[in-house]
């Protein structure tokens, strides 16, 4: 199999994820926090879009969807346009406050279209392209993104978790 149908099948299985885990939630439930420092549903799904938007934008060398589009603004989260949720405190993830599921799945659909975009560009040879000499060894663009992949999968689990908690719980 070549190796960017590979990655597009495990990005569109993301899709389905985050679809399936945001749909029908209410403005609470999205926002619900087992604990006070808790991830809540809609700041791990605006994450994990933000660093697939992020690192996708950077191998294309593209305008992230955030802000080339208009997310950003829909959003208005009270950080800088370049924030992907490295190093947020409990209180900047209590500030992604979502009112509709559809804004998350509207973004997550609209930086999933660009990533399936770019992967059908590519070839096996352009995935072992160095992406980032910072790292030892160099880090090739197949590695990036199958990094990409795993935060995302980690980060949409965590929030199906939250969901079959809030949704038990009958919140929201």
């Amino acid at each position: 199999m070549h190796g960017p149908d590979l990655l597009i099948d495990a990005f569109e299985r993301i899709r389905e994820r985050v679809h399936a885990t945001v749909g029908g939630l209410t403005p609470s439930q999205l926002a619900y926090r087992a604990d006070p420092d808790a991830n809540s549903i809609a700041w791990l799904v605006w994450h994990l879009t933000r660093v697939q938007d992020d690192h996708v934008a950077h191998l294309a060398g593209i305008d992230q969807v955030w802000t080339s589009g208009p997310w950003a603004h829909r959003f208005d989260l009270p950080f800088p346009p370049s924030a992907t949720g490295y190093g947020h405190s409990s209180a900047d993830v209590a500030a992604v406050v979502v009112a509709d599921p559809a804004l998350l799945t509207g973004y997550f659909d609209a930086t999933h279209e660009i990533t399936e975009g770019f992967l059908r560009e590519l070839d096996d040879e352009t995935l072992d392209r160095v992406a980032d000499e910072n790292w030892a060894p160099p880090v090739t663009m197949g590695v990036r993104l199958v990094s990409v992949i795993g935060d995302n999968y980690q980060h949409v689990g965590q929030a199906a978790f939250v969901r079959g908690i809030v949704t038990r719980l009958g919140t929201g």
